[in-house]
């Protein structure tokens, strides 16, 4: 595949030259973290209401952003929006509610829904599963509480970039298991971008992308040490790898996005081809040209303004059928 794979985009080269960003451990946590907080962000949205709260969680209060649709012409002002959790990315040890503030918009905007942003515990401090626990008890809150927000339970999407992709599939599991049991919450959507899901580092893109811009092999491998170390490679539990559970079958529809420059692209693909097997109702997009990230790209470069966009529809056709 690596032959027949077409170069990064023009444009978003131009811009990886002029702003040069790469997730680094080298330094340590704290140092990957203040890069990724100082990273230029284009402002979008400015016009939504946003709120920032705390919501009960299993170690003390946890941080969360709500975010408001704008006005929908063809709603009735008194219709409660579906709500959407939304889990940021940052390989499980960085990032918080700023630097996913775009992206939380985006997907507000986009895609007409409450956004809930959750800031769930970091690695290494906190490593696996306090993230996984955090997402779920978030998710299970704003289900039971959504009319706090003007939002509807009911209609519940996860959505989150790569360790929050991963994140949003683990809570979609158990969401659908809980619903089994005859308690709740019920997911109806998960927007996948560029997840980590497998835990398997011998699927092709992971040498073939292995020096890839933005997030390459050496980073994947310090965020795991970070998050998982602990954990058993050739082991991991389902709360750690969604792609290796024994049961996807029932699981909410999903949209897995993944890019043709991302070690992570074969993980979201295998992935959304075990859903399918399944039964599960997927789509799969590969941004060929496109890097690990590139939501931060949205609005600057046209591919990823695209690739981005497609994603949103998806989302908002599947909580509001248009």
């Amino acid at each position: 595949m690596a032959d027949d794979k077409p170069p990064i985009d023009t444009i978003l080269q131009k811009v990886l030259d002029a702003v040069p960003f790469q997730l680094l451990a080298d330094g340590g946590v704290q140092e990957a973290r203040r890069r990724l907080r100082e990273l230029p962000r284009r402002p979008l949205h400015e016009d939504l209401r946003v709120e920032d709260q705390h919501i009960a969680g299993p170690a003390g209060p946890i941080p969360v952003r709500v975010y408001w649709p704008p006005q929908d012409r063809d709603s009735p002002d008194d219709e409660p929006h579906p709500v959407t959790m939304f889990f940021h990315g940052g390989g499980f040890a960085l990032g918080d509610l700023d630097t996913h503030d775009v992206t939380a918009r985006q997907h507000a905007a986009v895609g007409r829904t409450v956004v809930v942003s959750v800031d769930y515990r970091l690695a290494p401090e906190h490593p696996y599963p306090a993230a996984v626990e955090d997402a779920w008890a978030a998710t299970r809150w704003v289900a039971r509480n959504a009319e706090r927000f003007g939002a509807d339970g009911s209609r519940l999407a996860v959505a989150g970039d790569s360790a929050g992709g991963n994140l949003s599939a683990v809570v979609a599991q158990r969401a659908r298991d809980s619903g089994r049991s005859g308690e709740g919450p019920t997911v109806v959507f998960q927007l996948l971008w560029y997840p980590s899901t497998m835990w398997d580092t011998s699927l092709p893109s992971f040498a073939e992308n292995a020096g890839a811009p933005i997030l390459d092999n050496d980073a994947l491998a310090a965020f795991t040490r970070w998050y998982a170390g602990h954990v058993d490679p050739a082991d991991p539990p389902t709360g750690l790898a969604p792609g290796r559970a024994a049961d996807l079958t029932g699981l909410a529809p999903a949209y897995v996005a993944v890019a043709g420059h991302d070690p992570l692209r074969d993980d979201g693909i295998r992935y959304a081809e075990l859903l399918a097997e399944a039964g599960v109702e997927v789509e799969l997009h590969n941004a060929q040209t496109l890097v690990h990230g590139y939501l931060g790209f949205a609005g600057v470069v046209p591919a990823a303004t695209e690739a981005t966009d497609r994603g949103l529809a998806a989302l908002r056709t599947a909580l509001h059928g248009r």
